[in-house]
């Protein structure tokens, strides 16, 4: 979890081609709620898929209704966070934000509003509350040493 935060942190600094053609339309990124952000989350590591499909994933985890995963989707489609496609029998559904973007955008609004926008916060509070075992600190140690190579 700690390497994942600052993994994130620093290597998706720049946005996708998705992201910049939104931008370029001045149109800002959605911010997805945790249900929406739960069925994304499905989407990018199945892709494509059907209601059935996502619902079934979703109730892994915990107990959740077809209708609601139906509606989160319709709505998610209205957003545009999600595309569908009805050429067929079954609706497919697939997920239009990219991860990264996604990602890149909730950690940089958490780390503006409960870190005052300081990295160095952000990544010192997230070592500091769990102990990374010696292959996160590896990984960690050879990012920054990469940072500090690339901006030589």
């Amino acid at each position: 979890m700690t390497y994942e935060i600052i993994r994130i942190y620093l290597q998706l600094r720049n946005y996708s081609y998705i992201t910049f053609l939104l931008r370029m339309k001045n149109k800002p990124l959605v911010k997805p709620t945790e249900s929406e952000l739960e069925i994304l989350q499905v989407l990018w590591e199945k892709g494509a898929s059907t209601v059935r499909a996502v619902n079934d994933e979703l109730n892994l985890k915990k107990e959740v209704g077809y209708t609601t995963t139906l509606k989160l989707m319709q709505i998610m489609t209205e957003k545009g966070l999600v595309k569908r496609d009805e050429s067929g029998k079954t609706h497919i559904y697939h997920a239009v934000v990219a991860e990264a973007d996604t990602q890149k955008q909730l950690l940089d609004k958490f780390m503006d509003t409960v870190f005052k926008g300081s990295a160095m916060k952000l990544v010192m509070q997230a070592l500091g509350n769990k102990t990374s075992n010696a292959e996160e600190l590896k990984q960690i140690r050879k990012m920054l040493d990469d940072m500090e190579g690339g901006s030589k």
